[in-house]
């Protein structure tokens, strides 16, 4: 046999012997986050409040957390549905995945404040940087590029999503609504962390989570709440998202 022909038998085989190409995961194939404590930074303002209270009626073990222990307690005695109130710092320990949901303006304090207790958590930032006018609601822009970008910069040691911007606490706080008919676009640099953000939306009837990018897209998903603001004063409605063809 010439070497010519040892060459080509050899890349023949080679090729033959080459492994498959693994089918593309199902974007749609999400992992089971029914034994997740979620715990909520902020749980008691409306947001915060809100989204608790669909997760715990969806039957998801949440605890809500406050500057003060009590008003926590106070707060999740009035949701029910076995949610636990507790101060920031105990919240975020017991929790495996960390809503932030305090107002913008004490956002990098808190999160500065919780380093230690968040570090190795899954956090789920939906803080949307705003400032308001006579002309109505406007989109902040900060040094870091939007709330989720600072939070992952004060968070080294936590992993760091963004989600749940668009949703009306009006809807989510009204026990007479069963489904919240909107989408939720999750961002974050891991799609295995994201995956379980999107899992965690998806367990609210009506609500789907789809990813939507790294965390660097993050200001024009916050920013948008301007636009939905000024909707719903138009409107008298309380808009979210749904996206089309997906």
């Amino acid at each position: 046999m010439t070497s010519t022909d040892s060459g080509q038998t050899a890349s023949g085989t080679a090729a033959e012997a080459a492994p498959a190409k693994a089918p593309a995961k199902d974007p749609w194939d999400l992992p089971d986050v029914s034994d997740l404590v979620v715990g909520v930074l902020g749980g008691t303002g409306p947001q915060g409040k809100g989204l608790a209270y669909r997760l715990a009626r969806a039957g998801q073990k949440v605890i809500i957390g406050s500057r003060v222990a009590d008003r926590a307690r106070s707060a999740a005695g009035e949701l029910g549905y076995g949610v636990e109130g507790a101060d920031n710092a105990e919240t975020a320990r017991r929790s495996d995945i960390v809503i932030v949901a305090v107002p913008w303006d004490g956002h990098g304090k808190t999160l500065e404040a919780l380093r230690e207790d968040l570090a190795g958590k899954l956090v789920v930032d939906c803080v949307n940087p705003l400032g308001f006018d006579k002309q109505g609601a406007y989109a902040l822009k900060p040094e870091e590029g939007s709330a989720a970008e600072q939070a992952a910069a004060l968070l080294p040691d936590s992993r760091v999503t963004a989600a749940f911007h668009h949703l009306s606490a009006v809807l989510l706080q009204d026990p007479e609504i069963e489904e919240i008919d909107t989408d939720v676009m999750v961002l974050g640099e891991v799609r295995a962390d994201v995956e379980i953000v999107q899992a965690l939306a998806g367990r609210i009837p009506g609500m789907r989570g789809i990813f939507g990018g790294r965390l660097r897209n993050a200001h024009q998903v916050e920013s948008l709440v301007a636009n939905l603001i000024s909707v719903n004063r138009r409107y008298k409605a309380h808009a979210g998202l749904r996206l089309t063809d997906v």
